[in-house]
């Protein structure tokens, strides 16, 4: 079964809330570098995804120098997709959708939302479809459901990756298995995205 090595975007410039789109701070670009030496030393070069969102797009960088391979985006880990409001109210609402389960969520989510659910499984789905061992660089929620599948819950939140925390699973027949869980976040998501 093809190990999928699941990292966190390094720290963004600005939060869920203020940027729809943030590029890495300074202190994210370190991180990104430094990440890219931990899977140096432990992983042979093997394909690299990332979401379509710059904070993990610049996280891959230097690993995509290292391995001289480009990522491939992977539009389904890309962050939780927004509801129609404004991104100060984005936050409040993404606050309140963590503490919940994806029924919740989507039972809950303002007129004109995505489908949650929908999301969750196509996420789930290209995962589980990767055919060989491989990088992902996506997000917290996103790296949630991954792990929540892992251990058949339903919440929104089932673990606090730290940004360019790496977790691996093993995805086959369909499903996701822990194999390992990155370090922890001391902080919320909504501190800086």
């Amino acid at each position: 079964m093809p190990k999928l090595y699941l990292i966190r975007h390094a720290r963004p410039a600005a939060g869920w809330g203020e940027d729809a789109d943030p590029g890495l701070d300074a202190i994210g670009q370190q991180q990104a570098e430094a990440a890219t030496r931990t899977l140096a030393q432990t992983l042979d070069r093997m394909p690299i995804y990332t979401s379509p969102l710059r904070r993990c797009r610049e996280t891959a960088r230097p690993l995509e120098r290292l391995w001289q391979r480009s990522a491939e985006v992977l539009e389904p880990v890309a962050e939780l997709p927004p509801p129609p409001l404004d991104l100060p109210a984005r936050q409040q609402w993404l606050r309140q959708a963590m503490r919940g389960t994806w029924r919740e969520l989507n039972d809950l989510a303002p007129a004109g939302s995505p489908d949650y659910i929908a999301w969750r499984q196509t996420l789930l789905d290209s995962l589980a479809r990767l055919p060989q061992d491989s990088v992902v660089f996506s997000h917290f929620i996103a790296i949630n459901v991954a792990i929540a599948a892992a251990h058949s819950r339903e919440d929104v939140v089932d673990f606090r990756p730290d940004h360019t925390s790496i977790t691996c699973v093993e995805a086959g027949n369909g499903s996701l298995r822990l194999v390992e869980l990155g370090r922890q976040a001391d902080t919320t998501v909504l501190a800086r995205g």
